[in-house]
């Protein structure tokens, strides 16, 4: 009887990614199928693998494969089959070349966070798991970071590989996600418009052969309560049909005032895999999410060097209590692997993704209120008011063929494969705001002319006049009443917003070319992009571009432990994918469309070393030097709050460091150092050309560990957890008049499990030290300030 100890299996071996233990007296066996048939046994040498000490032993000979064992004997070139591995490390990625590859043969820094880490640190959004990545910080309430000194672009996430859209103002449940990869530099190659920074690909959990069952329950500060479960298991006797069901619900406040976070989440899959050379999987994540859309704190505006970060509480919210973010999400994918013989495959993946928005948001417009001569008073915030709906779907296609060969003493892998990507933003939604200020006649002007000041309606504020805001503003005065509601005077009614449609289609050509100790990873991939405004009227009007990207990379390795590497990549991305996460831009209604601006062009050069200390830790440490062009800023226009401006260019040059592994075994570690040197490169405004990068930290620390007392049989059933993360300071987005101080926070937990039973009791604390800390901002009315010290208590039962 075979038991699973798995672990993955570089394809360009002879064996396939499962892995057998037999228990056979006095000793073990290692066993590996190969694509024949046959069961290698591997010399014999004693060799460590997943925790366990094995001999290997010389022998050969065929396996009779039975039905139940016919599902562990194919490679995994699209990951159908879960990871059962319980630790913080991950061997291989199959997202960053499309084949299963071995992390420190790739040519690139790949930082990998595990469920295992997910769980230990209680990281149910997306953002806490990322706090763990060197060189990648939140720098906002929202799902949007700044990977290497490089802000996102492109919204929406990546899910096994694929895109999605509108995933950024909240930040994704965890609970079905088996491990988060971040590519860094432009992974333009294998992901389609990726960012120049980095790449986050989210890798949904697979079912498992072996059945397991596990729920859990959550409750803590800011009135977080959470229930999760995650069921796993094959649904017939020969194990070729297998499920996995992953669910999540939070019903949770938070630190800010009038913002909630409650979510749903449903997530089943199933997997067939009837035989050694075919392997289907299919899924479904349906997500919904009610919350808000926190703009961040509001301060006083001040002079350089004199801002007051701590005027306001970081509690303050300008949004209303009554407004919301409601988001319904529904995606659908499947993937297939088939092997035509020893030599070739094919894979197929599609995706179909439908979300839809309704929002009611009360927000500061980015500027104060003027008065009758137009100058800005510091202590009232301007508003605007708006009432959104949206429509999306999205298609994605990926097929290639594997090809795996050899010349002499060269072994080749070449891929050559064909993706698309649509986009589109139907029918039927809206956007009506209140803005601007209000005139003699009634009407509404969207900015303030002193010339014509006779014709503005006028309010006092404390002795000072003030043409009349369309909607009341928000006193900033401690103590001020403010009322938050519906408080406009007229809603200006927006036509519809119009119909849209972007495509991507794409062809590209991967070859992997092995020859004793060096690999050469080679790449080219030709893109063509359509952009639709007004899609399906008779409006409608079309953009298009195309452009070559190239990759190329070479590993050698100085022994076994020991990897080096280089690597040259390019980047594109069309601007109608970069223009929602900016910062001031608002949802697509410009009167100019993105695509129409030159796209933004990238590059990144690294070296870096991979290697283990000690035979026990992973390490990493990387030199990089990336730089973007043709970068889309707001115009800061008050006339038209959505206009946008292209400027020149950025550098982002730094080294990076990471650790992963086990001191000892029961002592768990997550670690890593950035150190991040970006520069504005070029600019119409030349007095910015050789300043910092706005939002980015020089120097940042994390670290994340866990250590078991199963050496202690009095505290066998406990163990401990802690976390720090330090980040230096860093300037807002759209003002250089003041800066964010540095801060660290201190993170702790306490696992305990209750024997005899399968109870496990965790309990996490966040900021023990309580530190008042801000992790981006934008201007004066919009700092991002982090969670104060705050609790979890967690309760998990496996059966």
């Amino acid at each position: 009887m075979f038991t699973d100890v798995h672990d993955y299996v570089n394809p360009g071996y002879s064996f396939s990614n499962r892995v057998f233990r037999i228990p056979i007296p006095q000793f073990f066996m290692l066993l590996y199928f190969n694509k024949e048939g046959i069961i290698n046994l591997f010399p014999h040498k004693p060799f460590q693998l997943a925790g366990f000490s094995i001999l290997f032993v010389s022998a050969t000979y065929k396996a009779q494969k039975t039905e139940k064992d016919s599902i562990y004997t194919s490679i995994q070139t699209v990951e159908i089959v879960g990871r059962k591995s319980k630790d913080y490390i991950s061997d291989y990625s199959f997202a960053a070349t499309k084949t299963a590859m071995k992390n420190k043969d790739l040519p690139l820094t790949l930082n990998t966070v595990t469920k295992e880490l997910i769980h230990d640190s209680q990281a149910f959004r997306l953002g806490d798991v990322l706090k763990n990545v060197a060189g990648v910080s939140s720098v906002s309430f929202y799902n949007q970071y700044s990977i290497r000194g490089i802000s996102q672009n492109e919204e929406g996430q990546i899910i096994n590989g694929m895109r999605t859209r509108q995933y950024y103002f909240l930040q994704p449940m965890t609970a079905h996600i088996e491990r988060v990869e971040v590519f860094k530099g432009p992974a333009s190659i294998t992901m389609s418009s990726a960012d120049p920074g980095g790449t986050i690909n989210m890798v949904t959990k697979k079912p498992l052969a072996s059945s397991r069952y596990e729920v859990s329950l959550s409750g803590g500060s800011f009135d977080t309560y959470r229930l999760t479960a995650d069921l796993t298991g094959p649904l017939n006797k020969s194990k070729t049909l297998l499920y996995r069901l992953n669910a999540a619900h939070q019903d949770a406040g938070s630190f800010r005032d009038h913002v909630k976070n409650n979510g749903l989440l449903i997530a089943p899959s199933l997997s067939f895999i009837p035989n050694d050379k075919t392997s289907v999987n299919v899924e479904m994540i349906y997500n919904e999410m009610n919350g808000n859309l926190d703009r961040g704190q509001p301060i006083f505006g001040a002079v350089a060097g004199k801002t007051d970060l701590n005027s306001t509480p970081i509690s303050l919210n300008l949004g209303a209590p009554g407004d919301y973010f409601k988001t319904k999400d529904l995606t659908l994918m499947g993937s297939l692997s088939h092997r035509l013989n020893k030599s070739i495959s094919f894979n197929a993946s599609y995706m179909k993704q439908f979300w839809d928005e309704d929002t009611h948001e009360t927000r500061t417009t980015n500027s104060f209120v003027p008065d009758i001569s137009n100058n800005p008073v510091p202590s009232l915030a301007m508003m605007q008011y708006l009432e959104r709906i949206q429509h999306w779907s999205v298609d994605n296609i990926n097929v290639y063929f594997n090809f795996s060969y050899k010349t002499g003493t060269f072994h080749h892998q070449t891929l050559v494969g064909y993706d698309s990507h649509a986009w589109e933003k139907k029918s039927g939604g809206k956007q009506d705001a209140a803005r601007g200020f209000l005139m003699n006649d009634g009407s509404v002007s969207s900015s303030y002319n002193t010339t014509n000041a006779a014709l503005y309606q006028t309010m006092v504020y404390n002795g000072i006049t003030l043409p009349k805001p369309n909607v009341h503003p928000f006193d900033l005065t401690p103590g001020a009443v403010n009322h938050q509601g519906k408080d406009y005077s007229v809603l200006n009614v927006i036509n519809p917003l119009p119909t849209a449609l972007t495509t991507t289609h794409a062809a590209y050509v991967q070859h992997l070319l092995t020859w004793k100790k060096f690999k050469l990873l080679a790449g080219v991939r030709q893109e063509w992009f359509q952009d639709i405004t007004n899609y399906k009227k008779a409006e409608e009007s079309a953009f298009r571009n195309r452009k070559m990207l190239y990759r190329l990379g070479l590993t050698y390795s100085i022994n076994k432990n020991t990897n080096i590497y280089g690597t040259y990549l390019t980047g594109y991305q069309p601007q109608s994918n970069t223009i929602s996460l900016m910062p001031q831009t608002a949802n697509f209604t410009g009167s100019i469309s993105a695509s129409l601006y030159k796209p933004l062009l990238s590059d990144l050069k690294e070296i870096g070393v991979k290697t283990k200390l000690f035979k026990k830790i992973n390490a990493g440490f990387s030199v990089y030097e990336i730089h973007q062009k043709n970068i889309l800023v707001n115009a800061n226009n008050p006339a038209e709050p959505d206009q946008l401006i292209q400027r020149g260019a950025d550098r982002s040059r730094g080294f990076e460091a990471e650790f992963t592994g086990y001191i000892v075994p029961q002592w768990n570690i997550y670690a890593g150092y950035s150190y991040i040197d970006a520069k504005v490169w070029d600019d119409s405004n030349l007095a910015l050309i050789g300043l910092a990068k706005e939002n980015t930290s020089k120097n940042s620390v994390n670290i994340w560990t866990r250590y078991n007392f199963t050496n202690i049989q009095a505290l066998e059933n406990f163990g401990i957890g802690a976390g720090m993360l330090y980040q230096s300071k860093k300037i807002p987005w759209y003002t250089r008049s003041f800066e964010l101080p540095a801060y660290t926070t201190l993170d702790a937990a306490l696992y305990y499990s209750v024997s005899p039973t399968k109870l496990q009791l965790a309990l996490n604390v966040n900021n023990i030290t309580n530190t008042t800390y801000w992790s981006g901002a934008q201007n004066y009315l919009r700092l991002f300030p982090g969670s104060p010290r705050n609790y979890l208590f967690t309760a998990t039962y496996t059966f």
